[in-house]
């Protein structure tokens, strides 16, 4: 069985300095390069988004996801530990003339949120950041209001190439903690008493130099990353779909979309 507790050998203050580091650096390319975002038409279409809705996007980055919920809700709020992505999200908002969201810089293990404060609570790429994702989803279901929807977009490696994958993504990122398969994402939702749940999967392309560009490995990393995936060609034990197309070197990452309904206590 995955193990899915918490990263006890790993300090949180430690993690969160990484997390606030690598965010910072990569603040501006991050949203420049992630305005079309596969990801938020399933988002979109799971949480059945109307305007009676108010959305918290949890681990927001850019704002990206938010800002696109925001075209459709009431009221969105976003919340990020990384205040140069904040900065991001609201260029973002200005930029589309939006003015039903709200920016909260915090902590996202303890959302600073009344219970049920929501209709629908979404985060996209943000679990495999995390040293307890089964924290971070009880938080998001405790805000989230009966009947309201829950949606996680994320990394979902082939189990048998995880601790590949694992490896080749903290070389890439340093506060890349643990990807999920997709039945251990599965199962969170289950243990979240979240019901009625959708998935949907795909593949995500990119060029290898144009990921390799916007990331910030530690000195030495790169090269072993580049080393990684030439080796890697014609095998995908990394599980990226390593290939080469008009001579460049492509990986595809496996994304989940899954959305499920908070219970309505009875009595």
């Amino acid at each position: 069985m995955l193990n899915m507790e918490p990263r006890t050998e790993v300090d949180p203050a430690v993690h969160n300095g990484l997390i606030v580091d690598q965010f910072t650096r990569q603040a501006v390319l991050f949203a420049e390069r992630n305005k079309l975002e596969e990801s938020l038409p399933l988002m979109l279409r799971f949480s059945g988004v109307s305007a009676n809705d108010t959305v918290l996007d949890v681990a927001c980055g850019p704002g990206i996801i938010a800002c696109g919920f925001a075209a459709l809700a009431g009221r969105v709020t976003g919340i990020d530990l990384t205040p140069a992505m904040l900065e991001q999200a609201c260029a973002l908002q200005a930029e589309r003339s939006l003015s039903n969201l709200t920016w909260v810089q915090g902590d996202v293990t303890a959302l600073p949120f009344a219970d049920s404060s929501f209709s629908i609570v979404v985060t996209r790429y943000t679990f495999h950041h995390f040293l307890s994702p089964q924290a971070v989803l009880r938080e998001m279901v405790r805000v989230c209001r009966p009947g309201g929807r829950v949606v996680v977009s994320d990394i979902t490696p082939d189990p048998a190439k995880l601790a590949a994958y694992d490896h080749f993504e903290t070389l890439r990122d340093p506060s890349h903690a643990h990807a999920l398969p997709l039945d251990a994402l599965r199962g969170l939702f289950a243990r979240a008493d979240l019901r009625q749940v959708e998935i949907e999967s795909f593949r995500r392309e990119m060029e290898f130099d144009f990921l390799l560009s916007g990331s910030f490995p530690n000195p030495g990393d790169a090269e072993r990353m580049r080393v990684m995936i030439e080796d890697d060609l014609g095998k995908d034990e990394i599980g990226l779909g390593a290939h080469v197309k008009d001579e460049r070197i492509f990986v595809s990452f496996p994304v989940t979309v899954i959305a499920g309904e908070k219970a309505i206590q009875k009595g």
